[in-house]
């Protein structure tokens, strides 16, 4: 041991003592700036008398070689990724229910709604046609448009999503062609690959979050640990998008526009929102006079989404066009600000009474205006603030927004704000009652499914819970605004750290060009003004 070069050792009395076996690093991310929840968060310091209480004042942090920080958080990811699978996997039981005893799924009493297991997956297997081996966007197949007439039907995804469901299917194939191998329903061992797949996704969105958060790393814990996570990360293939966004933001931070641009537009060839974290970057660009990285980072990330999809729709346009058809045609969904109204009012939307196939023209219309307006008030907030936000809040109030004003959200679309919410905003016990509360509105959801014939509940019980769940985001964007405008109050800005997501934005300067008017430039802050409005008489 003493000839170890890296072991830090003090001498007493001759005797030579081994206090650590590593000196520490002295930056950013080493333990004299690490924030230590157990010291400054009570509900942290509430849960650690489980284990003995925060850790003491004078205890020795951060020199630990295996149990890091980074190693613990992915290591409760990983248990709560089982207990993700848990709550699905009785959605994949079998039972001899077809015909002469054969096996297929059980799904008998509305097993998918009673145990809440539902997941997208399973039913998609056969609806999208992968059973049958199908190329995506290749493949169609007919349908009851719901007016007596018969409609040609392609996969309803965006081509990372629908490629990611193909790859998982050959895998599947290929494993139950292996008469060695342990066998189930070919379904079932869809849902399995897909499932590990997503799995090593939402690792990858807890890591970036991690490095993304600095000294704060222990703040990734909430993303692993969310109950967002056991009730949503099979339901779909959101953890695809979310380690696409993750990691745009993280090679952002590194200052590597191009990487972050590619990641960004993949992402948003596999779910639209990781392209719309573009908006925020701009605004803070156009601030800072750092436009020429951010157009570095558009136009990559452009040319990844177009090198993804125009393949595609060169060989495929209409099966291609599928996902854009289906969202300009569907409805408010039961999730959307526009069906709780409704649900509640009787009102019969924008668009009143459509028939089958007839799109929402007013709804979208009135969808995308709301949008833009919450674009435009998110790019006033980001130039006139007194303090350039930081990144991670302005990608959070993006995404509400996006989500709040949009016809559809679907439930696993949550699982887009827990990263950033957690990165925006990190007071635990807020986001956590947040969490909670989405998560719950899984079970009113499930049983609202069932039908009130099958003793479920009526529908207001399931959008009252989406009320709730919408009120709780919209408190949570007042309260980073709030911090938006009272920078002294957020918990990331510590010393000379200014913006961990930022990047080229990090600690830079306001810069903005001299085209922009005088009410888009910062204002100062109101004690500032206050101070020199006084006159030297008057003080």
């Amino acid at each position: 041991m003493a000839d170890n070069p890296d072991a830090h050792a003090v001498r007493d009395a001759g005797e030579t003592r081994f206090v650590s076996p590593a000196p520490l690093a002295k930056d950013r991310r080493s333990a004299d700036w690490r924030d230590l929840p157990g010291r400054t968060d009570p509900l942290t310091a509430d849960l650690s008398r489980v284990i003995g209480g925060p850790v003491g004042r004078h205890a020795v942090v951060g020199r630990s070689r295996f149990f890091t920080p980074m190693r613990v958080i992915l290591l409760l990811a990983i248990v709560f990724l089982a207990l993700g699978w848990f709550a699905k996997a009785p959605c994949i039981q079998q039972a001899p229910v077809g015909e002469n005893g054969a096996l297929g799924l059980d799904w008998s009493g509305s097993r998918q709604y009673v145990a809440m297991c539902y997941s997208d997956t399973v039913p998609l297997y056969g609806a999208e046609r992968l059973n049958e081996g199908a190329f995506p966007y290749k493949k169609w197949w007919e349908e009851d448009a719901g007016n007596g007439q018969l409609q040609r039907r392609y996969m309803e995804y965006p081509v990372i999503s629908g490629l990611y469901q193909y790859g998982a299917m050959t895998i599947a194939k290929s494993w139950d062609a292996v008469h060695w191998l342990p066998g189930a329903l070919q379904v079932a061992i869809y849902f399995n690959v897909v499932a590990l797949g997503l799995a090593l996704a939402w690792l990858v969105t807890v890591w970036a979050s991690a490095l993304l958060a600095g000294r704060r790393v222990w703040d990734a814990a909430l993303i692993a640990a969310s109950p967002l996570v056991i009730v949503h990360v099979f339901t779909n293939f959101d953890p695809l998008a979310t380690a696409f966004a993750a990691g745009g933001l993280l090679a952002w931070s590194r200052k590597r526009p191009v990487l972050a641009g590619i990641l960004l537009g993949l992402g948003g060839a596999a779910k639209l929102y990781p392209l719309l974290l573009l908006g925020p970057l701009l605004v803070l660009c156009l601030r800072t006079g750092k436009v020429r990285e951010w157009s570095v980072t558009a136009m990559t990330g452009v040319g990844a989404w177009l090198a993804v999809n125009l393949p595609i729709a060169l060989l495929f346009p209409r099966g291609w066009a599928e996902f854009f058809r289906l969202n300009s045609e569907r409805g408010a969904d039961p999730d959307s600000v526009y069906n709780v109204i409704s649900s509640f009012t009787g009102w019969t939307g924008f668009d009143g009474i459509l028939s089958a196939g007839q799109a929402p023209t007013v709804l979208n219309a009135v969808s995308f205006l709301l949008f833009a307006l919450v674009c435009a008030g998110i790019g006033y907030i980001a130039l006139t603030a007194p303090k350039r936000p930081r990144l991670t809040q302005l990608c959070f109030l993006l995404v509400a927004g996006f989500l709040l004003t949009n016809k559809v959200w679907s439930p696993q679309y949550s699982l887009w704000l827990v990263p950033l919410a957690v990165l925006a905003f990190p007071h635990r016990r807020i986001l956590l009652a947040w969490m909670t509360i989405d998560a719950l509105v899984w079970v009113p959801r499930m049983f609202y499914y069932l039908g009130v014939a099958d003793k479920g509940l009526p529908e207001q019980w399931f959008t009252a819970a989406v009320v709730v769940r919408d009120v709780a985001v919209v408190v949570i964007c007042a309260l980073i605004i709030r911090q938006i405008y009272r920078p002294d109050e957020d918990l990331v800005r510590y010393g000379f750290i200014d913006d961990p997501a930022g990047g080229v934005l990090d600690q830079a300067l306001d810069a903005q060009p001299r085209w922009l008017p005088a009410w888009l430039r910062p204002r100062p802050p109101v004690e500032a003004a206050a101070a020199h409005s006084v006159s030297p008489a008057s003080g």
